[in-house]
C-alpha cells in the first residue's frame, strides 16, 4: 500500500514537472515571437485599405474628443459598418510611440496578434491540458495565414483575436456549468462585445454558445429530469444577464455606429448579406471568376491549400476526436458542450458559407478567425494521439516528436523566405507560392509595392537623378496607389495612365501587364515575382492592365 502511494506521488510529481516545462516552453515561445515582431514590424508594406483605415481612426478620435459632436466617423465610406477598435487604438498609440502612424499600425497589429496567440494557448490548455496548449500555440504561430495577417490586417487580424477571447469565455462558462463565476461572466461579455464590435460576423460566437446550451438542456433532462434541468439551465442563463449588458457597452465603445440606433447591427448584417460593391473577377483554381459567382468549394479548397499540412491534419483529427467526445455518454455534460462549442467555432462559418455561397474574394482573409479554434483542435488531437504513441516505446515517441517538429518547422522556413509577405503562403499541396501563382492570387493587398517604391527611391538617389524641371516624377501604378504615395513622398505623383509617366510599378498579379520596357527591379520571393519596377521614359505604353478574359 505504501509503495503504491509512493508510485502515485511520483507519477503526480512527474506530471506536474512536465506541465511546468510545457508552460515554460509556451511562455518562451510567446516571448520569442514578441522579439521577432518587435524587430520586423516595420518591414511590412501598406495595402489597399491602410490609408482609408487610418482616416477612419482619426475620425473616431475626433468623435470621442469632440464629445460626439463630430460625427463624420458614423458615415465614413462603408467602414462605419465595421468596428473601429483597432483603428482607434492605433491612432491613439501613434501619438505616444516614437513611430509614424503606419509603422504604429503594424506594431499594434503585431501586439494584438500576440494576444491572440496567448488566448489560443489558454484555450488549448483549458480543453486539453499543458500539452494541448503548447501544441495549439505552436501550430498557430507557425500558420502563415494568421501570422502574416496579424501585422497587416486591420479587420480580420483583430477579429481573430476577439473571436478567440469570446470562445475562451464560452468554454470557461461550460466548464463551470451549471454555475458561472463573475470573472467568466465578465470575460464572455468583453469577448463577445469586442468580437461583434469588430465585425458583425462576431454573432457566430452567439451560435457557438447557443447550440451547446441546447445540448446541455437536453442532456440535463435525461440525467435528472425536466424540472431540475430547466432550473439549472435557467439559473445559468440568468447569471449571464450582466454579460449581455457588458457586451453591448463594449461593442458600443469600439463600434459607435453599432449603438447609434438599436437596429444598426441588423442593418449591418443586411448590408453584408448582399455584395456591396460592383463585382469584379478574381483568379481561383486557374479561372477568372466573378467574386459573386465563386464555387461552393472556394473556402474549403483554400483552407486545404493555405493551412500548413501538419495543422490541417491535426485540426481535422481534432474535429473527429471532439465529435467523438460530444456523442460519448461517458463524457460529462460540460465537457460535451465545450467540445461542441469548439467544433462549431472552427466549422460553422465554413458550413454556412458553403450553403449560402456569398460573394468571396481576397483568398480566405475573412476566415482568419477560424485558425485559433482550429489550432486548439489540433492540440486536442495531439493529446489524443500522444498516449497511443507512447505505448509503442521511446523510439516511437522520438519519431513522433521529430514529425511534429518538422511539420512546424516547414511553414516557419517558408515564412522566413516569404518575409514580409507571409500571408501569400501556400502549402505543398498547392506546390507552394510558385505552384499557386498560375491558379490563385498571392499579393492581393499589394504589399510588395512598398518595397518596389523603396527600391525606386534608392535607385534615383544612387544615380543622382532629380525630378524633371517644373514637375514631380510621374509614376504609373498597377495596384494600390496610397502605399506608393506614402513610400515615395511628395516629389512623386501616381497615376493609372502610363502615357507620359517616368516609371511604372506593377504587381505580379494576373491583372497587371508585363511591360515592354526596361526592367529596373523585381520584388521576388521563393522564385515568384511579386512586383516590378520599369523605366518607361520615352516608351509608348497604352495601359498597365490586362483585360480579364482577353
Amino acid at each position: 500500500m505504501h509503495q503504491t502511494i509512493l508510485k502515485l506521488d511520483g507519477a503526480a510529481a512527474r506530471a506536474r514537472h512536465a506541465a511546468q516545462c510545457l508552460d515554460a516552453l509556451s511562455i518562451g515561445l510567446l516571448a520569442l515571437i514578441a522579439v521577432i515582431a518587435a524587430r520586423t514590424f516595420r518591414d511590412y508594406g501598406l495595402g489597399w485599405d491602410d490609408y482609408t483605415h487610418s482616416q477612419y481612426g482619426q475620425l473616431l478620435v475626433s468623435l470621442y474628443s469632440s464629445n460626439f459632436s463630430d460625427q463624420r466617423a458614423l458615415s465614413f465610406v462603408n467602414l462605419y459598418m465595421y468596428g473601429g477598435g483597432f483603428d482607434l487604438i492605433a491612432t491613439l498609440a501613434a501619438k505616444i510611440v516614437p513611430f509614424d502612424l503606419f509603422a504604429t499600425r503594424r506594431l499594434v497589429g503585431a501586439a494584438i496578434g500576440i494576444v491572440g496567440l496567448f488566448v489560443t494557448w489558454r484555450l488549448g490548455r483549458r480543453v486539453g491540458g499543458p500539452l494541448a496548449g503548447f501544441v495549439a500555440l505552436a501550430l498557430l504561430a507557425a500558420c502563415p495565414l494568421y501570422y502574416g495577417h496579424m501585422f497587416i490586417n486591420a479587420k480580420d487580424g483583430p477579429f481573430a483575436m476577439t473571436n478567440a477571447l469570446a470562445l475562451l469565455g464560452i468554454l470557461r462558462a461550460f466548464d463551470e456549468y451549471p454555475y458561472a463565476t463573475p470573472p467568466t461572466v465578465a470575460l464572455c461579455g468583453i469577448g463577445m462585445g469586442l468580437a461583434i464590435g469588430t465585425r458583425v460576423l462576431g454573432g457566430f460566437t452567439f451560435l457557438d454558445a447557443l447550440l451547446p446550451l441546447v445540448l446541455t438542456l437536453g442532456l440535463g433532462m435525461r440525467r435528472c429530469g425536466l424540472e431540475r434541468a430547466v432550473s439549472e439551465w435557467g439559473r445559468f442563463l440568468v447569471a449571464f444577464i450582466p454579460a449581455v449588458v457588458l457586451a453591448y457597452l463594449v461593442m458600443g465603445l469600439v463600434w459607435p455606429w453599432g449603438v447609434a440606433s438599436p437596429l444598426n447591427p441588423l442593418h449591418a448584417i443586411e448590408y453584408f448579406s448582399k455584395f456591396f460593391e460592383k463585382p469584379w473577377r478574381e483568379l481561383f483554381a486557374g479561372h477568372l471568376l466573378l467574386v459573386t459567382e465563386m464555387p461552393r468549394d472556394y473556402v474549403p479548397v483554400l483552407i486545404a491549400l493555405k493551412i500548413p499540412v501538419l495543422m490541417l491534419a491535426a485540426g481535422l483529427t481534432g474535429i473527429a476526436a471532439a465529435l467523438t467526445g460530444v456523442f460519448s455518454r461517458n463524457t460529462s455534460v460540460g465537457r460535451r458542450a465545450i467540445l461542441l462549442a469548439l467544433v462549431l467555432a472552427a466549422t460553422l462559418p465554413v458550413l454556412v458559407t458553403v450553403a449560402t455561397r456569398p460573394g468571396m474574394y481576397n483568398g480566405i482573409r475573412h476566415f482568419v478567425f477560424l485558425t485559433p479554434p482550429f489550432a486548439v483542435l489540433g492540440g486536442l488531437a495531439v493529446t489524443w494521439i500522444a498516449p497511443r504513441i507512447a505505448g509503442y516505446g521511446r523510439t516511437a515517441v522520438a519519431i513522433g516528436i521529430l514529425i511534429f517538429a518538422a511539420g512546424v518547422a516547414s511553414p516557419i522556413v517558408a515564412m522566413a523566405r516569404l518575409h514580409p509577405y507571409q500571408y501569400t503562403y501556400y502549402n505543398i499541396l498547392a506546390g507552394g507560392p510558385a505552384g499557386a501563382r498560375p491558379n490563385f492570387m498571392l499579393d492581393y493587398w499589394g504589399l510588395s509595392l512598398t518595397q518596389a517604391s523603396r527600391d525606386l527611391l534608392a535607385f534615383l538617389i544612387e544615380h543622382g537623378e532629380s525630378s524633371p524641371a517644373g514637375r514631380p516624377w510621374a509614376v504609373a501604378v498597377c495596384g494600390p496607389h496610397p502605399p506608393v504615395n506614402v513610400a515615395l513622398g511628395p516629389q512623386f505623383v501616381t497615376t493609372w495612365d502610363p502615357k507620359g509617366a517616368d516609371f511604372a510599378l506593377t504587381l505580379g498579379e494576373y491583372y497587371c501587364a508585363k511591360l515592354d520596357a526596361p526592367l529596373l527591379f523585381q520584388v521576388v520571393r521563393d522564385g515568384v515575382v511579386y512586383a516590378r519596377v520599369y523605366d518607361i521614359r520615352g516608351q509608348s505604353i497604352s495601359s498597365l492592365l490586362v483585360v480579364p478574359g482577353l
